[in-house]
């Protein structure tokens, strides 16, 4: 299924302004995710009109009553709690959107989703593998529709890039590079639920890591076994700082993945190299308008080349604006939100494009074998359940 059959590019008839469906909002967390959900949400009808549905921010909630009531007003939510069950019970919201700590992933998704409310959870998705795959098992019982947020599934640049390695032009994949290299965990001193063991349940392997996994499954396919190294180079720090591991995929590629928060210098480079039979792909977050391609065509001048994936017929761009005009981060948050939209509005698939609590499980599959294998210093065989 094409970019235009599945996402953004598929615009439905016109319609009148008040024969769209709203949809109420209820958010989770109002720092850095509910930040960049409530604007995905807040640009849904304004850059792509007419939306699936038009989502009315209806409540947020928080723990800090002074910071939450601040979000609201900010971010444009007609109320706020501090009890994340008030959203809940509520029945004028019909998809809860968590965005908060890891260790507030699992009761919260699970309650709005057994009270027949669709489901948004941040990565990753669970603490563990077992408490993901309870989330998931317990959520898909329920038949709403679940996405877990894996939003470098929606830059332009890496669907173009599925739609090239689909359609065969990278031949046999062979290899895989991952990293995601950030710096702003070297400071001793930072204490936040990132750093606990009991909130966050890892480190850089589920902050980061995930996010490798998870890109690598979306273009590469499901990896196999891993290898792994996991090290924490602050004293007193309670999780891991640094992960390196050596991955093979079911098809026989084999592949690296490597996470930090403390290489000084790189702020957000998700950086990644898929090598095939005919030709290659690069990617670097910090440049995510562009994707760098070589093909193995015989060429004395060839070598990578530098598309700037901006083009009307590019991925997710119908709704955007005239060719080189790059758009940011965030707006990679749109184009995943629409997508759920779309899925719900349609009663359609998130997968395989959207990452669903499936998706989530299986990342945290991979996550709880490079832990084993750094505890043991051997080879771990994925099985998933």
């Amino acid at each position: 299924m094409s970019e235009k059959q599945a996402g953004i590019g598929a615009r439905p008839e016109t319609r009148a302004v008040g024969e769209i469906d709203e949809i109420g909002i209820g958010m989770l967390g109002y720092a850095f995710m509910g930040k960049a959900h409530s604007n995905a949400f807040r640009k849904i009808s304004y850059m792509t009109w007419p939306p699936p549905l038009r989502p009315r921010l209806v409540a947020i909630a928080g723990r800090n009553e002074e910071a939450v009531a601040g979000a609201a007003q900010r971010y444009g939510y007609e109320r706020w709690t501090t009890d994340w069950r008030d959203i809940v019970s509520d029945p004028a919201i019909g998809l809860f959107d968590n965005g908060g700590p890891n260790s507030l992933h699992a009761e919260p998704t699970i309650a709005a989703a057994e009270a027949g409310k669709h489901v948004v959870c941040e990565k990753p998705l669970g603490r563990s593998a077992d408490e993901s795959h309870a989330i998931w098992q317990r959520v898909a019982a329920t038949g709403v529709k679940h996405l877990c947020a894996f939003n470098y599934r929606f830059v332009p640049a890496v669907r173009l890039a599925r739609e090239m390695i689909e359609a065969g032009e990278l031949g046999e994949i062979r290899h895989f590079r991952g990293r995601y290299l950030q710096d702003w965990g070297d400071d001793p001193t930072l204490d936040s639920w990132r750093f606990h063991a009991d909130e966050a349940g890892s480190g850089a392997l589920g902050d980061l890591g995930a996010h490798v996994i998870d890109l690598a499954r979306f273009l590469v396919g499901e990896i196999s076994t891993v290898s792994a190294l996991m090290r924490t180079f602050l004293a007193g720090r309670q999780v891991d700082d640094a992960v390196e591991a050596a991955v093979e995929f079911e098809h026989g590629a084999v592949g690296t993945i490597e996470c930090t928060r403390l290489a000084l210098g790189r702020r957000n480079a998700f950086q990644w190299e898929i090598n095939g039979s005919k030709g290659s792909l690069a990617f670097d977050m910090e440049r995510l308008n562009e994707l760098q391609v070589f093909r193995a065509d015989g060429d004395r001048a060839r070598g990578f080349k530098t598309v700037l994936v901006s083009e009307a017929d590019h991925p997710f761009w119908d709704f955007w604006w005239p060719p080189g005009h790059i758009i940011g981060w965030g707006e990679t948050f749109v184009h995943e939100i629409h997508h759920l939209l779309r899925a719900i509005a349609d009663d359609g698939d998130v997968a395989p494009y959207g990452a669903t609590f499936e998706d989530g499980y299986r990342a945290a599959e991979v996550c709880d074998a490079i832990v084993r294998s750094s505890e043991s210093g051997t080879r771990e065989t994925i099985t998933y359940r």
